[in-house]
């Protein structure tokens, strides 16, 4: 009954966040031209929100096992809530940079925040390996149907206020929404049981080394294949960083002239379609494994995310949109689990942490060329989108190549 009620609660956080991000990431995508802030400038500052999370993650890989689980996740949650008072309250572009980097950002229907590595070791802890896939499953299903409400939920203001609502009136009420959601994150990090904390005769010590292994999670067991797996998620990530929510929405704004009316139907239908795709994660992944279900439901949807730069209107665009997204997260729970069984328990948080930095770094590189791409004649062609797409599909060969031949434990 302890594990059930600290999944809920995890589900429920995750849940929340994802919300939160959601509803932000296509407000800014509007709002923030209005305010006179270029593409070019949402780019740059979509980068260092990425390298703020890139530095978190790589702060609590070492230390939120010795911190204690549940007390970081609250001090995540409090800066999270504070970056939305400085978004509400600001509209000087050097103290919203500061506050991206410093704080958390929703910029993504995935996130990339280091929350996420705690929260997955947690997991990893709760249940047994052939729960693990449903599980993960289930939690980001919440998280996508959560996400989906966010992004409908940006289109209220202009429907209840009219189109008279100014950018700054809309950016300050998703900001207090913001705050709040993030502060009942806190709330729920604090209900979560021991149970959900590395056990301390678990705990890693990490014998001396070079400075340079010091900088990074300890891994003494799964160093190789996790710091390869990491590789490869940091060009996934790098590819899917140049179409971040904000990103992809600021794309259909500029090209197609979309508002946050159709800007938030279609991303409350995108993530839908990403939501229900989970709950067929775990039958795929038993009939034909983790690695197969990762490899070849994302592949055709990066063909799809390629067309969709080809689309001369914003309904056809927004149908390959929806197509592409039946197929492009059924690898996320998969990748996640798959990652989970290959190491010990004791390296669960390090793992998931060395994978999520290298995913944060990845993604933090590509959003400043993607809003440059965005601008002026360079628009029309789409190239956020193709290069992304062709990206990921190189990814998806590379890791099916190389680990084709590894079995997770649970898969024997």
């Amino acid at each position: 009954m302890i594990a059930e009620r600290d999944f809920a609660l995890l589900a429920s956080m995750r849940g929340l966040r994802q919300g939160a991000y959601s509803l932000l990431a296509i407000v800014l995508a509007v709002t923030l031209p209005a305010l006179g802030i270029r593409a070019t400038q949402i780019g740059v500052m979509v980068t260092v929100s990425l390298l703020g999370d890139l530095t978190g993650t790589l702060i609590i890989g070492r230390n939120a096992d010795s911190w204690g689980r549940r007390r970081t996740l609250a001090v995540l949650a409090i800066l999270m809530a504070l970056t939305g008072v400085v978004f509400a309250i600001s509209r000087s572009y050097p103290v919203l940079l500061a506050a991206a980097f410093f704080g958390t950002l929703g910029i993504s229907a995935s996130e990339t925040a280091p929350f996420l590595p705690i929260e997955q070791a947690m997991l990893g802890q709760l249940g047994t390996p052939a729960q693990r896939v449903g599980q993960f499953s289930i939690y980001n299903l919440v998280a996508y149907i959560a996400a989906s409400l966010g992004a409908l939920l940006a289109g209220i203001p202009a429907l209840v206020v009219g189109p008279g609502v100014s950018a700054s009136q809309s950016l300050t009420s998703t900001c207090a929404i913001y705050t709040v959601l993030a502060l009942i994150v806190a709330v729920l990090a604090t209900r979560l049981s021991p149970q959900t904390e590395l056990p301390e005769k678990d705990r890693l010590i990490e014998a001396p080394g070079p400075w340079w292994r010091m900088i990074l999670p300890p891994l003494p067991h799964s160093r190789r294949i996790v710091l390869t797996l990491a590789g490869l998620f940091s060009v996934d990530a790098f590819a899917g960083g140049f179409i971040s929510q904000t990103l992809l929405a600021l794309f259909f704004h500029l090209r197609f002239g979309a508002d946050l009316r159709a800007l938030g139907v279609l991303f409350f239908g995108a993530n839908v379609l990403s939501g229900i795709s989970f709950l067929l994660a775990p039958p795929l992944a038993r009939r034909f494994g983790l690695l197969n279900t990762m490899v070849f439901t994302h592949l055709p949807s990066n063909i799809f995310l390629i067309l969709v730069a080809f689309m001369p209107t914003f309904p056809l665009a927004a149908l390959l949109l929806m197509m592409r997204q039946t197929l492009s997260q059924l690898d996320v729970p998969t990748r996640q689990a798959y990652t989970m069984v290959l190491v010990d328990p004791d390296e669960r948080t390090p793992a998931a942490s060395v994978t999520s930095l290298a995913r944060s770094a990845g993604s933090a590189l590509s959003p400043g060329v993607s809003g440059a791409l965005l601008s002026g004649s360079q628009l029309v062609l789409g190239l956020p989108l193709i290069i992304s797409g062709g990206l990921k599909a190189i990814y998806d060969l590379t890791i099916w190549a190389l680990f084709r031949r590894v079995k997770a434990p649970d898969e024997s």
